[in-house]
């Protein structure tokens, strides 16, 4: 009897091919499988010596080498490809059998399938994988969905290949259909914000602080060694200390400065829109990107008139550095604040119940917003849910901390006229909160003006809607 490999990949582009191999280095039998042969047998030809694979060329071999519950991990390309792999492999499968889709594919997406394929009797995981390439191989953050059973059959293979913090797998079973591939969904938005968050700190060390880039990166070595210790914090370092080859000059000034981006943090915006969940920070992210790349615009706008940029004397550029620290820390709570925001209204509308404090401990490892700040979202969540990370004990303590810096960080940015949106949306989003009384009291009354909207009062119950073109009467509507 042909061997029967307990886990199978088909789709062995770099990620599919990492995530191959780090089953088989943990001792997994895989199955492996390509559309195009060669790509197959150039895994087992290569990292074969890592493990044992299983390699097949058609699809019936493919399954045939599977055990029973049959665990088939689908690593092609979202949307069309995606389905076209399950259209394909499904009717091989039999009842209990479970096709896992660890690409980046939109919750929706993973709804219908689910329900699709359940119906056929076969289990659908949506399972976010964060970590790149190198997670992949070497351990990433995994976010499964899908039902409970599924996960029993599964869950004990993917927690043995994920990234394990003080000896906790980052991995655990996020809720049912679309809620694993959410859940990546918010990570990835978290990640557009501090990414935003960072490169703006840079943008004003050096425009405003006067610092070179250099400099800069050894400013961000030393916030590593704090409370902004991270992934993210640690490759800016290497990036900004980083000399082109050819030119000599510092690489982020010969990289393009057009940001690209591949979906998930719009459909994050588009689905906070959707929940009517405020995720300022995550969406100013995801415009500055945009905005990053219409070139012609900026090229048209290059010479509009703005402020002059005096240099500062060195005492008061190392304040402006500790200054945008503070403002950095602060900014980055609002982020993750929101993101964890979203993922509550997502769970309440979907139903999945999700357990907010799973995703902080997942997420300290493997992933790419992996960073010390997690441990305290963590416990945050252990004594309860709290509305905001914003009222927890410990960050509130911190954003008091970081009340003037961070207003002067703001200030100066628009005084020296210096695009610092990240930093602005998530202080005017900690003020609107914090604010007694909104100006949406007046926007109310100007919607039932000009539309008869209604409106509600402060002093008792019910709608109303005052007669604007008549005599000005109030009336319960």
């Amino acid at each position: 009897m042909a061997r029967q490999a307990q886990i199978g990949v088909t789709g062995l582009a770099v990620m599919g091919r990492n995530l191959a191999r780090n089953f088989a280095r943990h001792g997994h039998t895989v199955a492996v499988h390509n559309r195009t042969a060669t790509r197959t047998w150039d895994l087992v030809a290569a990292y074969g010596h890592e493990g044992d694979f299983v390699p097949a060329e058609t699809a019936e071999e493919f399954v045939a080498s599977l055990e029973r519950p049959r665990r088939l991990v689908v690593m092609v390309k979202a949307g069309a490809p995606t389905d076209a792999v399950i259209d394909e492999f499904a009717p091989l499968l039999e009842p209990g059998d479970m096709i896992v889709d660890g690409g980046n594919a939109h919750y929706q997406d993973t709804r219908r399938r689910e329900a699709a394929l359940r119906e056929r009797g076969l289990h659908f995981v949506g399972c976010g994988i964060s970590g790149g390439e190198e997670g992949a191989l070497n351990g990433p953050s995994i976010m499964p969905g899908g039902s409970a059973e599924s996960y029993q059959a599964l869950g004990p293979l993917l927690e043995s290949i994920a990234a394990q913090v003080d000896g906790e797998p980052c991995c655990a079973h996020i809720g049912p259909d679309g809620a694993g591939h959410f859940v990546k969904m918010v990570h990835n938005g978290i990640e557009y914000a501090d990414m935003q968050l960072i490169a703006e700190s840079y943008d004003l060390l050096r425009k405003v602080a006067g610092y070179e880039p250099a400099h800069i990166a050894e400013i961000f070595r030393k916030w590593n060694t704090g409370r902004l210790d991270s992934y993210l914090i640690e490759i800016t370092a290497e990036v900004l200390a980083h000399t082109d080859a050819d030119t000599g000059r510092p690489f982020v000034d010969i990289v393009a400065d057009r940001a690209e981006q591949k979906g998930t943090g719009r459909w994050t915006v588009q689905t906070a829109l959707d929940l009517g969940v405020p995720v300022s920070g995550i969406s100013e992210a995801v415009f500055a990107r945009a905005l990053s790349g219409h070139a012609d615009l900026r090229e048209a706008a290059h010479s509009l008139p703005g402020p002059l940029r005096p240099e500062l004397h060195p005492d008061d550029a190392a304040r402006f550095a500790d200054s945008v620290e503070q403002a950095l820390y602060a900014s980055k709570i609002v982020a993750y604040a929101q993101g964890w925001h979203l993922m509550q209204a997502g769970s309440a509308e979907y139903g999945w119940d999700l357990d907010l404090g799973t995703m902080a401990t997942i997420w300290r490892g493997g992933c790419i917003i992996r960073a010390r700040f997690l441990n305290r979202i963590r416990e945050a969540y252990r004594g309860g849910a709290p509305v905001t990370l914003l009222a927890d004990e410990t960050f509130t303590e911190a954003l008091r901390d970081a009340q003037v810096g961070w207003r002067h960080v703001v200030s100066q940015a628009t005084a020296l006229g210096v695009p610092a949106p990240g930093f602005s949306a998530a202080l005017a989003y900690y003020d609107a909160l914090r604010a007694g009384r909104l100006p949406a009291a007046l926007v109310q009354g100007q919607r039932d003006y000009f539309g008869a909207h209604t409106y509600q009062r402060v002093d008792r119950e019910g709608s109303f809607h005052t007669l604007w073109g008549e005599d000005r009467t109030e009336h319960e509507a």
